[in-house]
């Protein structure tokens, strides 16, 4: 995991700064493991926008990413690292010893080769998957479930990791990347390590064109659109806002109220909330 940045040779590389790309093993997807994958490019049934700044971007296959790993008791061996174009983590191709092969998510230093397993009384290694009451405390862990045989919800972008605090009764104490302290249920599933591919955050497209490869469309400040348009707009030159906070487009307050639904069922589990 090694980010490569490029000289001023054009316009478009002179802040450019890209994964290297070093661990990838495959440059080819599974055929069995891909499927089509029509984007929605933030419209809804009926073609309104419904999620602004979304569309074109290159075409991709999806990856059917194994998150339950169900495959209890049946040993598998890494036989690539491949790039996943819709996620910022590397997913690693796994031949099972009964044939099947799966894609997971790459934790850092899987390497081709090493073997992984799932299941109660699993050894702690990195790669594998056991029920949070069976992992020690203090250790790393992701691909994290929150309802039992669900599969991983949190803790799945790269460079992520959870770290098991304390137990108690019927629930683990979790701290989340984004610091907030939370309670999940002891027979839920997590796999041991940290994803792969911490310097996802590092990346710099360099340009715009790069951003518009990944479906994302321009996004325009409202203070330079007109008063019907936006809240913000309007004016003689560089006018200010005109109002007592910063609006939405759609005249709701922005830039620090709070959106979480009040008196939604997980604040039970939420012990200290994110920073």
């Amino acid at each position: 995991m090694s980010i490569r940045f490029y000289k001023s040779y054009t316009p478009g590389t002179r802040n450019r700064a890209l994964s290297a790309f070093s661990e990838i093993t495959k440059s080819k997807p599974e055929k069995s493991l891909v499927i089509k994958n029509q984007r929605n490019k933030g419209r809804n049934n009926r073609g309104v926008i419904t999620t602004r700044h979304r569309g074109g971007g290159h075409k991709r296959l999806y990856r059917l990413i194994d998150f339950k790993r169900n495959k209890y008791g049946i040993e598998g061996i890494v036989a690539a690292i491949e790039y996943d174009p819709n996620r910022n983590a590397r997913i690693a191709l796994i031949h099972y010893l009964d044939g099947e092969k799966r894609y997971i998510l790459e934790p850092k230093n899987l390497n081709v080769g090493d073997r992984i397993i799932s299941g109660s009384g699993s050894p702690l290694n990195i790669g594998n998957t056991l029920p949070l009451d069976e992992i020690p405390l203090g250790m790393s862990v992701h691909n994290i479930e929150l309802i039992p045989n669900r599969g991983g919800r949190i803790v799945r972008s790269g460079g992520t990791s959870a770290k098991i605090l304390a137990k108690e009764g019927n629930y683990i104490t979790l701290r989340l990347p984004s610091k907030e302290i939370r309670l999940v249920r002891k027979e839920c599933f997590a796999t041991i390590g940290e994803v792969s591919n911490n310097d996802a955050f590092l990346v710099q497209s360099g340009k715009a064109g790069r951003t518009r490869w990944l479906g994302k469309r321009p996004t325009v400040r409202g203070s330079v659109m007109n008063p019907c348009d936006h809240p913000h707009g309007g004016g003689e030159g560089r006018a200010p806002i005109g109002r007592t906070r910063p609006l939405t487009p759609w005249g709701k307050p922005a830039l620090g109220r709070k959106t979480r639904k009040r008196k939604k069922l997980s604040d039970a589990y939420i012990l200290r909330r994110r920073s």
